[in-house]
């Protein structure tokens, strides 16, 4: 039998950590298994494309992160046209009673599910009392305003990447395979990864930061990152992440790397030639290593779930 949280958990931010967290009491206190039933892609994506907000994690860091935050059971929906005609009912009988075999349930106070968004924490209240669970709704958690992946992808649009990471709980990290690029970095003396990603993916603003990449399992090192059209060459161009890897001189080309950004150091600009560009990417690399601290190790507390609280 299982303690089970419910939703789709974009971002793993402290209001979800604060859900996951109530899921392991209950699951403790009662002598259950801590599970999540989550949903991918999610709902909107499918309903609403157009309208849909883009994704702050992949589907991997989301499983990832779950089990970091100690969830033992995961259940991934494949949501679909023909999931959201489910009737909320028949989705509890079906993969909350049938599937995850809840004997608990933890969802936020807001939650809506089933046909037309029909059901809601009421309805699985009631549910739960004839099927054998207990169900509860945990209300708004926030310092100043809600915690939300609202909240968050409002942060990184204004490039304010602290205040995200204080949503979030832990810095906001990308992930990607690093493409091919045009080389543009290397003739600057400053080779760069340039990061193929989800088109839904949630970027910071345009603009130059200090982060950390993960270029291998446990390894972390100071990174200087672009996201930007870059300017300097073109009037158009296509929006990329580009990270300049300190101290490094290995092959990263097609490579998963993670971007966890710390800080942003100025804005996109235009520079009279390569000569001046080159020498204010030397400034930026000079502030990343300031702020990063250099190579991993000693800098890994500034990845800890809970950073976010601790500032």
């Amino acid at each position: 039998m299982a303690a089970v949280a419910v939703g789709v958990f974009d971002g793993l931010h402290r209001g979800h950590q604060a859900v996951l967290a109530t899921v392991r009491a209950r699951a403790l206190e009662r002598g259950l298994v801590p599970a999540v039933v989550t949903f991918d892609p999610p709902p909107a994506v499918v309903l609403a494309p157009e309208r849909a907000p883009r994704r702050l994690q992949t589907l991997a860091q989301r499983l990832e992160g779950l089990s970091t935050l100690g969830i033992e059971r995961i259940r991934v929906v494949t949501f679909s046209h023909d999931l959201a005609h489910e009737g909320a009912d028949d989705f509890v009988a079906r993969v909350l009673v049938g599937e995850v075999h809840a004997a608990a349930v933890v969802v936020g106070e807001d939650f809506r599910f089933g046909r037309d968004r029909e059901g809601d924490l009421s309805r699985l209240v009631e549910r739960g009392a004839r099927a054998g669970f207990s169900a509860e709704g945990l209300g708004i958690v926030g310092e100043g305003g809600r915690f939300s992946s609202t909240a968050v992808r409002h942060a990184l649009d204004e490039g304010d990447v602290l205040e995200a990471a204080r949503v979030l709980g832990r810095p906001f990290a990308l992930r990607g395979r690093v493409a091919p690029g045009d080389a543009r970095g290397r003739e600057l003396g400053f080779a760069t990864a340039n990061l193929d990603l989800d088109p839904l993916q949630q970027l910071p603003a345009d603009g130059v930061y200090a982060a950390l990449a993960r270029v291998a399992p446990g390894e972390w090192r100071a990174a200087a990152v672009s996201v930007g059209t870059r300017p300097q060459y073109y009037e158009d161009g296509a929006r990329l992440v580009e990270a300049h890897v300190l101290d490094f001189t290995g092959d990263l080309y097609g490579a998963e790397v993670d971007l966890a950004f710390l800080a942003r150091l100025r804005d996109q600009e235009v520079f009279a030639d390569g000569a001046a560009l080159a020498r204010r990417i030397a400034l930026d690399v000079a502030a990343t290593r300031s702020l990063a601290g250099g190579a991993t190790a000693e800098r890994a507390e500034l990845l800890r779930w809970d950073v976010g609280q601790r500032r």
